[in-house]
């Protein structure tokens, strides 16, 4: 098992229950350096870090608040990289791993003039997909107060079992779960496969974040704004919440006592990449202080307006990371918008 000469564990300490332990893949991204072209029109690619769940690790580090991140990349310059960004952004990056026999993930993406997301993945397979339980360093995991995860993980063995098992240790050690599917359909082999492996974890979660799009997805009907649908389709019993976002519409709360909306903020698009994951972020960063806010309305839609800040400020620069707020710029925008 190969391990980290860039490795930073930022003074983590045992049973540090505000710590969010992000687990999941770390890839790069190329992103055309003109705007609103097709990939195969772009002239040129500037080079990013993305993953939705290291984008999360960030984000909350950024905040101000405790967070580290568990995947495996290549062992190779992009590999070092992007373990060197997570430690440059004070993320605790001791759990990666890297593959000696498999690349760092690679994603060619673009936001084409129709406004749509257009994806060419190079994992074939790609380190992250070949991160096995062995690897898996289970005292962190064990430390976190929050155990944050994504749906791509599960898409093939070994990493599959290796996500299971790594949930299953968090959910012993008491780690509050949370799980945004961030459906990439052109990874699964099939949309039932994506459907099936999405929903296979469903029931094990404290906090769901999902999409209108996802909603519609996941359920199969067409009305991703009806709550009756989301209720009976997607919240499960064991479920503290589940969020509905709406984009710059900001989004929706469900829990077992009440139900409500959040309107979102006004700002000027120029990139929504890692939009969502800065929403994350800010909500993750509200609960990892302290987990009652699940349970007072009042204070989880504070923090969930805070958590539309974030995601909103987003995607007023290029970039996911790069972008991902500070904790002051975000309580200075909400003051303005007043």
């Amino acid at each position: 098992m190969a391990t980290d000469p860039t490795s930073a564990t930022n003074g983590v300490s045992e049973n540090n229950n505000s710590l969010v332990v992000c687990f999941g893949e770390m890839l790069i991204d190329f992103v055309p350096t003109v705007a609103g072209v097709s990939l195969a029109e772009a002239p040129a690619f500037k080079k990013a870090p993305g993953g939705a769940p290291a984008n999360v690790a960030v984000g909350i580090a950024r905040l101000g608040g405790s967070s580290a991140f568990i995947g495996k990349v290549g062992d190779d310059e992009f590999g070092y990289m992007l373990a060197k960004i997570l430690k440059d952004n004070n993320v605790n990056n001791s759990g990666v791993r890297f593959d000696p026999t498999a690349r760092t993930a690679l994603a060619f993406v673009t936001l084409r003039a129709d406004g749509e997301r257009e994806f060419l993945f190079f994992r074939n397979p790609s380190a992250d997909m070949r991160f096995h339980e062995a690897e898996l360093d289970v005292t962190l995991i064990k430390q976190a107060g929050i155990f944050h995860y994504g749906s791509i993980s599960l898409i093939e063995e070994p990493s599959r079992s290796t996500h299971l098992a790594a949930m299953g240790i968090a959910k012993k050690a008491g780690c509050f779960l949370s799980y945004d599917p961030n459906l990439r359909l052109a990874l699964w082999p099939s949309p039932e496969a994506a459907r099936q492996g999405i929903m296979s974890i469903w029931n094990q979660a404290d906090l769901i974040k999902i999409s209108e799009d996802e909603i519609t997805f996941l359920t199969g009907i067409d009305d991703p704004y009806s709550d009756e649908v989301v209720l009976r389709k997607l919240f499960h019993p064991n479920l503290k919440l589940l969020i509905v976002t709406e984009g710059s519409a900001g989004c929706r709360y469900y829990t077992k006592e009440f139900k409500g909306r959040v309107p979102g903020v006004k700002v000027k698009p120029v990139d929504t990449t890692g939009a969502g994951d800065s929403f994350v972020s800010g909500i993750l960063n509200s609960i990892a202080s302290d987990q009652s806010v699940c349970q007072d309305e009042k204070r989880l839609r504070e923090a969930l307006l805070f958590a539309n800040a974030c995601g909103g400020l987003t995607v007023t620069e290029r970039g996911a990371i790069p972008a991902l707020p500070t904790k002051d710029a975000v309580l200075q925008f909400l003051s303005n918008q007043k």
